[in-house]
């Protein structure tokens, strides 16, 4: 197994070592005990927290913990017990410390705003268009964005109302319909420009997304007026909806003279609007 990209967050003042690893961040659980509860001897705290955990009913605490290679002050590498973001959620409520208050009080909050958002999706809508203005998008993107999550919904609901299994076709369905439409996979795509993790539809221009959108929205229409069912013939109709969209892009390049498919992402493009505001 490759040794997983390492970084290190500071958190009151205290270091809180991380690393992706399966596409997500994963904190040390050691480091977070001490930024939170202050203790001079973390480990023997996370020993002692974790049986407290199991005792409240959180068995599946040791299932939930990763051990990764993360470096220690001498320099070298040691397996540390490690937690994603939604596990260490969990193991931070659980530790009895005016320091961990704040983010108890702030998940606290947010699960209030989900339950909301829940009972009305409107209020989700909202906050996701107001955090892309926030990031700088305009207007005019930030509805294209906004209607290429609604559709990209819709498809994943007709993919799993008609077989496909979560996760795994889901990957494989979307990058035939990016294959077709755009020539590349979504994995190439984000290659292409220059992105790790980032969401790769948060980094595309108007034409990226309306061929995108072009594709999906097709490959629903197909599956509904074919009835198609089984990943087999979920893969066939993807195929030919993002040759549509493919068609369409091709028909605009040629008369462009120019592609469609862009390096381009928006953390460069407002690099370089930043750089060109000085």
């Amino acid at each position: 197994m490759s040794s997983p990209e390492v970084n290190i967050a500071v958190f009151k003042g205290k270091q809180v070592r991380r690393a992706i690893h399966n596409n997500e961040w994963w904190f040390s659980v050691v480091d977070v005990c001490e930024a939170l509860s202050g203790s001079s001897i973390p480990r023997r705290y996370w020993s002692d927290l974790k049986k407290k955990i199991q005792q409240e009913g959180y068995s599946e605490v040791y299932d939930k913990i990763v051990q990764l290679k993360l470096p220690s002050s001498d320099g070298k590498l040691y397996m540390t017990d490690c937690a994603n973001t939604e596990t260490m959620f969990r193991l931070i409520q659980s530790i009895p410390s005016p320091k961990a208050e704040p983010f108890k009080r702030w998940l606290a909050k947010v699960g209030y705003e989900r339950i909301r958002e829940i009972e009305d999706p409107e209020l989700a809508t909202k906050r996701t268009r107001a955090l892309y203005k926030l990031k700088g998008y305009s207007d005019a993107w930030i509805e294209k964005r906004m209607r290429g999550i609604a559709i990209r919904e819709e498809l994943t609901n007709e993919w799993k109302d008609r077989g496909a299994r979560e996760e795994k076709d889901y990957e494989i369905l979307t990058a035939e319909i990016s294959k077709a439409s755009f020539g590349v996979t979504p994995c190439e795509y984000r290659r292409l420009k220059g992105l790790k993790r980032e969401n790769l539809r948060d980094h595309m221009d108007d034409f990226e997304l309306i061929f995108t959108m072009l594709g999906e929205r097709s490959t629903t229409e197909i599956h509904r007026q074919e009835d198609s069912r089984g990943t087999p013939k979920l893969k066939e109709d993807a195929r030919a909806g993002g040759r549509i969209a493919g068609d369409a892009r091709k028909a605009l390049e040629k008369r462009l003279k120019r592609s469609v498919v862009s390096r381009s992402n928006y953390l460069s493009q407002t690099e370089a609007q930043r750089k060109l505001g000085r």
